[in-house]
């Protein structure tokens, strides 16, 4: 299961000195860790009614480590922390933001030192992160290769850990790649709207099997298609991670199959302010000079449809 950031305020970045300045103070200190929106926090604590419902049950959370995805996970866990302590939140930094490429270092998540009072006994303190991603950002290919070399090393660590259902929380950019590494999916242009990522939309993933058993060749998203991959686009790649064979529909262990996507059917405004690539992806060409309105001007907002999802009785 994938969820996406609720609603949080605004930084700017100035892409000529890399200078980062926060709208609002964020409790960490960080000028591109901002707090959720009160409606933001509104949205989680309705998404966390949800999960407690899920089926098979969470066993394990996985989250980005910006102040703004553990707010989003929080309530679901504080309440059920308390019958389950596998529940505690494993910070992973392989789920973190996507900042396009630079020629200067962009900001890392506050620490665990900084982290832990603001979330009393939610972290879980003896995690260490899969994946670290480079400070100097990242193509549009090299943070799919980033998020499937994360979900690659996760996935195998649950299979040790014999879980069944996992929680992930991460960040508009992230969960419309994960979409892609799962599935093994990769459109041939970068912004075409396959996977969605509305705030505080869910995404529920199954992993995909033949009659047999055995993994199949074919990954689906609500019944339609994705685009086949890009074998010339990938060839560009200059990758940080080790390379992984997840395109043309081989999806990272073993492939997986979409059931949901980003479905709003348990907040009461339904769908709201989803996000996909515009083609952007880097600050390097940049030549305005003025500062930009975060790492999220990379992209494009998608407006959805308010009022809740049909699709809201398959979790």
């Amino acid at each position: 299961m994938l969820t996406a950031n609720q609603f949080r305020s605004n930084w700017l970045v100035d892409h000529s000195t890399g200078t980062y300045t926060a709208t609002l103070r964020s409790p960490t200190g960080g000028a591109a860790d901002p707090a959720l929106t009160a409606h933001g926090v509104d949205q989680a604590r309705e998404l966390g009614e949800r999960l407690l419902k899920a089926v098979p049950p969470i066993e394990r959370v996985y989250s980005s480590l910006y102040y703004r995805c553990l707010q989003t996970v929080e309530p679901f866990v504080r309440k059920a922390i308390v019958t389950d302590k596998r529940l505690s939140i494993r910070g992973e930094t392989g789920l973190g933001e996507w900042y396009g490429a630079a020629n200067f270092e962009h900001p890392v998540p506050a620490s665990h030192e900084t982290l832990r009072p603001l979330f009393p006994g939610l972290l879980d303190g003896e995690y260490k992160p899969l994946v670290v991603p480079t400070r100097m950002g990242e193509g549009v290919d090299e943070l799919h290769d980033r998020v499937a070399r994360t979900m690659d090393e996760l996935i195998a660590q649950c299979d040790r850990e014999g879980v069944r259902a996992v929680l992930l929380c991460s960040h508009a950019a992230t969960i419309i790649a994960l979409g892609r590494v799962l599935t093994g999916n990769m459109p041939e242009s970068i912004d075409a709207e396959d996977f969605r990522a509305f705030t505080c939309g869910l995404s529920v993933y199954k992993r995909r099997t033949s009659s047999t058993g055995t993994t199949s060749g074919t990954a689906e998203c609500d019944g339609e298609s994705t685009a086949t991959s890009s074998e010339a686009s990938a060839a560009r790649i200059a990758d940080r991670h080790k390379s992984l064979a997840w395109r043309g529909g081989r999806g990272v262990g073993g492939g997986w199959v979409c059931e949901l996507n980003s479905d709003c059917g348990h907040l009461s405004l339904g769908e709201e302010r989803g996000w996909r690539f515009s083609g952007d992806e880097s600050f390097l060409d940049a030549t305005s000079g003025q500062s930009m309105l975060d790492a999220g001007q990379l992209g494009v907002v998608v407006e959805g449809r308010g009022g809740g999802s049909t699709d809201r009785g398959k979790l």
